[in-house]
């Protein structure tokens, strides 16, 4: 009989110690625990593992905590962090292994039905997202702030997560390195995937590694979101970039991208009439605004592209001074807009 996700969770359970020895093996028993560092399976005492319990309910078999950060979850859960997994069918196929079932036993789960997920990443996303914390008094915070950025507005999309995990892509070990996180979510605000940026240990740049940003999940056409979807509303590529034109507008409604492409086929909210294009000097952000522009104007939307002096708003914010953007974004919006949104700057 095919096991589902939920009966290979309990089937692991039954086994919770030869389960936390195997994947935890950094921590120890005490009693009716298994004691480590954190999920990841760091040395310390923070996090417990319930190794007895009930099958169901309080005090489940399997069901951890760590005391340190709040995380919780299950030996799935174990499994995924411990090897450093993102797709849920790699974790499967990982318990499958240490169950030793034969492949005719394993039901597909439900999320990995969906295209999403065969390419890596929704639910994963979503957990990733779940385990993250909020961004104040954390190295996101030092990041930003050594950006120019020092007062970041509506940034509940973004989270850090202090040992999220970087696969590089020459062989090398993975790595576990502090992150910024950010939720991409569609018009409903449903999150469909994630964006990871790594740090450097003390958050003054980003990790010295192949690939410091990339991102999982379902993303064509869904943004990182900072402010409610309104009528006016603001939409670039880099997280970064839009944070910048947040300093100085820091109440208009506005969409990351992530990339070139994904910008120019972002959706547009049903309220939306009038949009600012957040525009980068490159080649390809030139050519992405002008495809967004005209999708925009076919849909009855006003756009206005807002250009900087840079290469980005970002360069222009840091190079140039929190005045200078300001005087130069109030020049590029209109007047009710400039009334409306623009922050005084003293």
């Amino acid at each position: 009989m095919a096991r589902t996700g939920h009966e290979l969770a309990m089937a692991l359970a039954s086994r919770a110690e030869a389960v936390c020895r195997h994947y935890l093996s950094n921590g120890r028993r005490s009693g009716r625990y298994w004691i480590v560092g954190d999920v990841r399976n760091s040395p310390g005492r923070s996090m417990f593992v319930r190794l007895a319990g009930s099958p169901t309910g309080k005090g489940t078999a399997g069901k951890w905590t760590d005391a340190a950060t709040g995380e919780h979850g299950d030996l799935l859960d174990v499994i995924r962090e411990s090897m450093g997994l993102v797709d849920f069918k790699d974790v499967i196929e990982e318990v499958r292994q240490f169950l030793s079932l034969p492949a005719s036993q394993i039901e597909t789960h439900p999320y990995m039905k969906t295209p999403s997920t065969t390419t890596g990443s929704t639910e994963a996303s979503r957990r990733l997202f779940a385990m993250a914390q909020p961004i104040r008094g954390t190295l996101v915070e030092t990041y930003l702030r050594h950006r120019g950025i020092t007062a970041p507005q509506g940034t509940s999309s973004l989270r850090f997560h202090p040992h999220c995990y970087h696969v590089s892509g020459d062989g090398r070990p993975t790595q576990t390195l502090p992150a910024m996180i950010a939720s991409v979510t569609d018009l409903n605000g449903q999150q469909t995937g994630a964006h990871r940026t790594w740090l450097a240990s003390n958050g003054m740049d980003k990790a010295p590694v192949d690939t410091p940003r990339r991102a999982m999940g379902e993303l064509l056409g869904h943004a990182v979101r900072l402010g409610t979807a309104g009528n006016i509303m603001a939409a670039g590529e880099g997280i970064e970039t839009v944070l910048s034109l947040r300093c100085v507008l820091p109440t208009m409604p506005m969409m990351a991208a992530l990339s070139a492409c994904h910008l120019a086929a972002i959706l547009f909210p049903p309220s939306l009439r009038r949009l600012y294009i957040i525009g980068d000097k490159d080649p390809a952000g030139e050519q992405a605004d002008g495809r967004l522009a005209d999708r925009a104007r076919q849909a009855g939307i006003e756009t206005i592209v807002l250009s900087p002096v840079m290469a980005d708003f970002n360069d222009d914010l840091r190079q140039l001074g929190l005045p200078t953007l300001h005087a130069m974004i109030a020049d590029q919006l209109k007047r009710c807009d400039r009334i409306r949104y623009l922050k005084q700057v003293v």
